[in-house]
Order: C-alpha cells, then structure tokens, then sequence
C-alpha cells in the first residue's frame, strides 16, 4: 500500500503554491529535489529522499517559472522528468498535480495540418509514470476523454463566488453573470445560480487566434453589476471588450473572475487601463509582483488542492468537497466557509532553483 503520508515535490513554474500546500497538509516545505539544469540548459532533475512505495505528488503548473526565466515547455519537461524519476525510484503511486493545465486551448483540430497538443501532453504525462491527474477548471472538461488514467478535474468557482459573496457584498436581482463567449454559458450559470442571479452572454467571432470582435450581448444588463466569469485570462482582449459592450448596455460596473490569471503580453496593463473596477484571479498561475494592481486580486487555491490530495491519499470522495461547500448557505452576513480560503495572497518570492 502507499503510504499514509502524501509526499509533495515541485518544480520551478509554482513553487510559492506548492509550498502553501505543504503547509496546509502540516509540512514546512515540499520533498528534497533538485530542479535546475546543466550547463547546456537541459533539464537536470535528482530526488534526495527516500521514496520507495510512497504516495507522490508532483506539483507543476504548465507555464513560465515564477521568475520568468523558465518557459511553459520548461515547465513541462520538468514535470515529465520528476515523474519518471519517482517510477524509477519505485514510489507506490504518482498522482501530477497541475494547477494550469498548459495547452488545454489546443483539443480540438479547426483547420488541416494541425496537432491536437492537449492530448499529446496527456499521452506525455501517462508515458512518463503518471497514475493520477488533478487539475483545476480545464479549458475544455472533454480534455478528461484524453487519460485513461483517472482525472479529477477540480473548479475554483467556490473560491472565486465565495470572494464576490462575502467581500464585495454582490448578490441577488442586481448582479448579472456574464459569459464572455457562448462556450461559457453553462460557467455563468452554475456561478449566477450561486448568487441569485440572471445571466448575459456575449456573442463574438475570431477572425484570427488571440483576436475576436463583438457582435451581441443577450441579457438584461440594466442598472445591474455585471460579473464577467471565464476559465483564463491571457490576452485581456476579449474581457476588456466584453467589459465594453456590457457597459454600453447599460451594465453599472464590472468585475470579472477567471481562475487561470496568464497575463500574456501587455494583458494586466490593458486590464487596468480598462473600465473593470476588478480583476479577480488565482494562483494557479504564479502572477507577478511586477504586473499587479489595486485592480488585480489573486485568491490561493492551496485549501481546495491541500483537500483534494488529502482525500485522494486517505481513498474519500473529490466530490464530498463540492458537496459539502453547497450545503453552506450564504449570505452577507454569514461567513464563507474555510474549506476554500477566498483571502488573497501576497507576491510570492521568487522560485528558488533548488528545492530543499
């Protein structure tokens, strides 16, 4: 059997989170590796502890490092590499924690000669060792379809509405969720029926990647708080233009939610040069203390991945989390619960080269 104890190492992409993890599963630090590279930039990866028929958990989110120095494909090579590190050094179990999961916008092919990168990463990862697969909000929850293996694909929307709720007081007939694409509606409407709320869509087309163009808004926006919900904020494009429309049609103000911050580009300057009074993120994508703002808020998604590794180590129910959180009713006087914690998260140093 493995053992009792989960065992958490990480590479260089999030660190800052993986230690928070750790920490809440009563560890100061994540297991003893070494995570750097040789001198002809090859990834370089050594376990310095025992871990013979143990229960590990790789944690790496798809993406640059905390201090920018290393690439997404960095990050990804790292991960494969510890994993199979950790086969051959005979752990019981090896379960990739990946709180971005990189390449998820790449499932599908939409024009010829194209791969179809999400299912390479997932044949890549079940290649190299990986038993188990914990994610959060993927882009695309048919990505699952990809692993034989089991996935447990968590949300952060109970971090993200508990943070609405209970510190910006929005709820009820003036709070319109808004989904910035049709492909989101079914997000806005599991997170508005969460805050008794009506629901918009913002219709657009993309005559080219990374660039779309509005075309409607359906939704009565009048007088309301608009909510703007997605998985990811990359470019900021499509967001600042939402913002826009919904604005124009009469929405008050706007605060958008996302749980995967990338802040590709310019995005976090285009974001705070906007009309959205807030932008709400997490940490599964490390943000950078160069690119924050009053505007930009980042919530830790430690507690809910913390709990999720705990359960799949002690064999419990993912789902009892989710369960749980919506038994709790809410309201603005009453407390979120702590099983997510919604307080945001100071800049996080940056990745050490060395995990110690």
């Amino acid at each position: 059997m493995a053992t009792a104890k989960p065992v958490l190492f990480s590479g260089n992409s999030n660190r800052a989170l993986a230690v928070e993890i750790a920490q809440k599963l009563g560890s100061k630090d994540v297991g003893k590796a070494l995570v750097t590279t040789f001198a002809n930039d090859e990834c370089r990866i050594e376990i310095h502890e025992n871990v013979r028929g143990a229960d590990a958990f790789v944690i790496q989110s798809i993406c640059k490092s905390q201090d920018g120095a290393r690439g997404v494909n960095d990050s990804l090579m790292e991960m494969l590499l510890m994993i199979d590190a950790l086969r051959r050094a005979s752990a019981y179990r090896i379960t990739a924690v990946i709180p971005y999961y990189g390449y998820a916008k790449q499932d599908k092919k939409t024009k010829g000669r194209e791969p179809i990168s999400a299912k390479l990463l997932a044949n890549l990862l079940v290649a190299a060792g990986a038993d188990r697969i914990v994610t959060v909000d993927l882009h695309a929850a048919q990505i699952q379809g990809f692993f034989d293996e089991p996935v447990d694909n968590l949300t952060a929307s109970y971090i993200l509405r508990n943070y609405i709720i209970n510190t910006k007081k929005l709820r009820g007939p003036g709070i319109v969720v808004v989904s910035p694409d049709a492909g989101g509606f079914a997000r806005a409407e599991a997170f508005a029926k969460k805050l008794d709320a009506s629901v918009a869509v913002v219709f657009k087309r993309r005559p080219r990647p990374d660039v779309n163009e509005v075309s409607e808004v359906v939704g009565d926006l009048a007088g309301k708080t608009a909510i703007i919900v997605d998985d990811m904020i990359s470019t900021g494009g499509t967001l600042v233009k939402a913002a826009e429309a919904v604005l124009e049609r009469g929405a008050t103000s706007v605060i958008t939610c996302a749980t995967h911050g990338i802040f590709a580009d310019n995005a976090a300057k285009k974001l705070v040069e906007s009309k959205i009074s807030e932008v709400v993120v997490t940490n599964t994508i490390p943000v950078p203390e160069s690119i924050r703002d009053n505007k930009i808020k980042v919530l830790s998604v430690a507690s809910l991945l913390a709990d999720a590794i705990r359960r799949i180590g002690q064999n419990r129910s993912i789902s009892e989390l989710y369960e749980e959180q919506d038994r709790q009713p809410l309201s603005h006087d009453e407390p979120a619960s702590t099983l997510f914690d919604t307080e945001s998260i100071e800049p996080a140093p940056e990745a050490a080269v060395v995990s110690s």
